[in-house]
């Protein structure tokens, strides 16, 4: 008799539905808390936009294409700083190199064998950044592989669209706003990703990484604020791989 899965597989063979389907699915789940949270705080970067004097056009270009806002932020505060184009490439690089393994992890999710089309893997790649990942990771197993991608593509897709939309908005009517209002939604976007990415760690080396970044992060702040993230990620996560080690082999 054919086992459980085969029974599944078979089931979602038979009853494969268009990927357009799939695709308005991801726009619905847009609407959702991550989004609205990740919305407010591109208010907040609204209002450092126009207090740096980028343009509307400049911010919506950067909220549309960059699209992970530590990237963005970065990107911006290089280019108000003064910084050439090489130096500021260079600053956004090292803050969305972290994306990379984010996107290797969600390819095999979202792959459907060797029918996944390839330039639409490279479109959904635009999408990784830790709202759309963390939805992803938690949400796609469950779906038939063969909806995964069209669904993530969605996601991605309206979340971007909406969120540039809404930051274009929140730059024209932000002089009306608080300054500690537009400081408090900004502020927003890193609680939420600490939350979410505590609740989505599948490993005790995640959380440990997590709690080595949280220490270190401020004490490199203080005596090396240009690199304090990268050295707080190499050595935040090399002491949480080798202590995660050591707490395995003790309590074999």
């Amino acid at each position: 008799m054919p086992s459980e899965i085969e029974q599944r597989d078979h089931r979602e063979t038979e009853q494969v539905e268009p990927q357009r389907v799939w695709f308005f699915r991801g726009l619905r789940a847009m609407v959702s808390i991550p989004a609205l949270i990740l919305t407010a705080a591109f208010v907040g970067y609204a209002g450092m936009a126009r207090a740096s004097g980028l343009s509307l056009g400049e911010t919506l270009l950067m909220s549309g294409l960059v699209w992970a806002l530590p990237s963005v932020v970065v990107l911006t505060g290089a280019i108000t700083s003064g910084l050439g184009m090489i130096p500021a490439a260079i600053a956004v690089t090292l803050a969305s190199v972290r994306l990379m393994p984010m996107t290797m992890a969600l390819i095999p999710v979202v792959k459907d064998g060797k029918k996944s089309n390839k330039l639409l893997l490279l479109f959904a790649s635009h999408f990784v950044a830790v709202t759309a990942w963390v939805y992803a990771m938690r949400n796609l197993p469950e779906m038939p592989r063969h909806g995964r991608l069209a669904f993530f593509v969605g996601f991605g897709f309206g979340l971007s669209s909406v969120v540039t939309m809404i930051t274009g908005i929140a730059y024209v009517m932000v002089e009306k706003m608080p300054p500690l209002l537009s400081a408090s939604l900004f502020i927003l976007t890193p609680i939420y990703f600490l939350c979410s990415l505590w609740s989505a760690a599948r490993f005790n080396a995640d959380k440990t990484s997590m709690v080595a970044g949280l220490v270190l992060g401020p004490i490199f702040h203080i005596y090396e604020p240009e690199l304090g993230l990268l050295w707080t990620g190499i050595l935040g996560g090399s002491l949480a791989y080798v202590a995660t080690r050591l707490a395995e082999r003790r309590f074999r």
